[in-house]
């Protein structure tokens, strides 16, 4: 009987001791030392594991399949002696959960993207991200708090007692500096710093033609090089490719040495920019950063305020002033890709008057029938195909093979870890932000449920008439058509990989359809050609990609000629 007694209580003892091996326990705090910071913090924190040796965390976190792990939270009044913890209750991507992280070993790395408080015009009182000069990109957005990696195992229970010390600091970044060929001008924006309640400046990098220290007497018409925030003039190089340079495999392109080989465009880039007859244009990338996104879309609107007013009417004027432009709409030339490809041809639509052509490579979705692959109009959820019995998640990303890397569900996840209220710094978050009305707390209304992809239809009913292109030109051309013949170019391949050739397709549908007057401009894909293909036939995404401020220098000089208004100055600039 005694011997069955303990034999018993073993096994219970062996049941209780096992209840608590297994017990899932997943927890990590985060605190930030008095070395980097002694008042009260406002921003979203970031926790990041890696299985991946090879870099930082921080600078392994993407929408595609390489991705590691983040999980993300609010916080306010962040003081240094307060410890806040991560379990699994906050949300994550891929994972969802800390208790879905699978076994293994892990670099560890928290961030806390800074939030500033803006007293907007509006009334409203918003906490976001300034930019820093580093064009949104929260990784290395100076003034940010970070930690040092450092290796946990996350056993098949979990893990505890794993503490993280934000004691690091992202430092500033240094201005570009000016050269004979490239000026960098900073200008105080009336209209934003009014919007935003605090002074908001724009810059621009401004590359100058041949000889402009030579002809006083010239002026100049102006290339305006929409794009992503650009941290100097690109593709721009006096000397040939450094020989020291290690060649280094692009995965992007399956190409060997291209970074040999963007140092040879750039550098021959030089060479025609100061060949005889090539026409004397300035060129100017713009910064306009906002604290949604590294550029504001360069569109007036309800959450970001007048970017679209700022840009035309105070920084291009104020640079034709500097640098001797002529100032004048038939003068003024549009181009870029994707974000810029979308921004060339909005700001054509919208200042019709004010720039004589755009030339829009891949652009973002220009009609929101087909914003990407979801139509905001009719579709009732973004993430997932209609279906009674079968769950099929909608793509995001594709290769010109049709092989999927992510989805939208995954990549909007992702955002909502990165931060709420459209605060991710990310692709559909900024579009979100531009073409959205304003909240009731100051902040841009959803297009969808950031978690399950339910569309709502008002919203979308405001981007419609306010952002969507081909809507806009179609309700409005008897009113813009006139100023828009022979302005408007499009290019984008038909394996685009973010699907943005669907929109184009439906945009050509009704430029085709145009008469009194026909749009008489162009739109062309390529074959196969994946994002950003802009326009060239005979070379490759990877070197087309590299001449944009050289590819479409044929086209403007045949507008000028035969758009100029009578008088207009067409030698002044054309020295050899």
């Amino acid at each position: 009987m005694i011997k069955q007694i303990v034999a018993i209580a073993l096994v219970l003892g062996l049941f209780v001791s096992c209840e608590k091996v297994v017990k899932p326990i997943h927890e990590i705090q985060v605190s930030f030392s008095e070395d980097v910071g002694s008042e009260t913090l406002d921003g979203r924190l970031l926790l990041m594991l890696s299985s991946d040796d090879s870099d930082e965390p921080r600078f392994q976190i993407n929408d595609g399949l390489n991705t590691q792990l983040i999980f993300g939270m609010n916080v306010e009044n962040w003081a240094k002696d307060s410890v806040l913890t991560f379990d699994e209750t906050v949300f994550g991507y891929p994972y969802e959960s800390l208790k879905d992280v699978p076994p293994g070993e892990y670099n560890v790395q928290a961030l806390l993207n800074v939030y500033e408080t803006f007293n907007l015009s509006t009334g409203h009182t918003v906490k976001l991200p300034m930019d820093n000069g580093e064009g949104q990109k929260w990784q290395k957005s100076p003034g940010n708090l970070y930690s040092k990696p450092f290796k946990i195992r996350v056993a098949s229970n979990g893990f505890e007692n794993v503490a993280v010390e934000l004691d690091q600091v992202v430092p500033p970044i240094a201005e570009p500096e000016d050269t004979k060929w490239i000026k960098h001008v900073k200008v105080k924006s009336e209209k934003l710093s009014e919007f935003w309640g605090r002074d908001v400046y724009l810059g621009a990098h401004v590359l100058l033609p041949k000889g402009f220290e030579e002809h006083p007497e010239a002026k100049y018409p102006l290339m305006v090089f929409h794009g992503h925030f650009p941290s100097d003039f690109g593709g721009f190089r006096t000397t040939p490719p450094d020989p020291k340079m290690k060649p280094e495999y692009s995965e992007r392109f399956n190409m060997e040495g291209y970074n040999v080989i963007e140092q040879q465009e750039a550098y021959d880039f030089y060479k025609r920019w100061n060949e005889p007859d090539f026409p004397r244009f300035i060129i100017i990338e713009i910064q306009h950063p906002t604290p949604y996104y590294d550029d504001s879309y360069a569109v007036n609107s309800a959450s970001q305020g007048p970017y679209g007013d700022a840009i035309t009417y105070e920084l291009i004027p104020e640079i034709e002033k500097q640098f001797r432009g002529m100032g004048e709409g038939w003068s003024r030339f549009l181009y870029g890709g994707s974000t810029g490809g979308w921004e060339a041809l909005a700001v054509q639509v919208k200042y019709p008057n004010e720039y004589n052509g755009c030339f829009a490579a891949c652009p973002d979705p220009i009609d929101f029938r087909a914003y990407t692959l979801t139509n905001i109009y009719e579709d009732d959820n973004a993430y997932y195909y209609p279906s009674s019995h079968k769950k099929l998640e909608v793509p995001s990303h594709r290769n010109y093979l049709g092989q999927i890397q992510s989805t939208l569900r995954q990549g909007n996840h992702l955002e909502l870890v990165l931060g709420d209220k459209s605060r991710s710094g990310q692709q559909w978050d900024i579009w979100e932000a531009t073409y959205s009305p304003q909240g009731k707390d100051g902040y841009p209304v959803r297009i969808w449920d950031k978690k399950t992809g339910e569309i709502d239809h008002k919203v979308a009913e405001y981007w419609k008439e306010n952002f969507d292109l081909r809507h806009i030109l179609a309700r409005d051309w008897d009113k813009l058509g006139d100023d828009l013949k022979g302005k408007i170019h499009i290019y984008c391949g038909d394996m685009d990989n973010y699907y943005l050739n669907n929109a184009v397709y439906l945009m050509e549908d009704f430029l085709e359809s145009t008469t009194n007057p026909y749009y008489e401009g162009e739109v062309k894909y390529g074959d196969r050609d994946e994002h950003c293909w802009n326009g060239d036939p005979d070379q490759p995404n990877a070197i087309t990609r590299l001449r944009y401020n050289s590819m479409y220098v044929p086209k403007i000089m045949e507008r000028i000629e035969a758009s100029a208004p009578q008088g207009a100055d067409l030698t002044s600039w054309r020295y050899k």
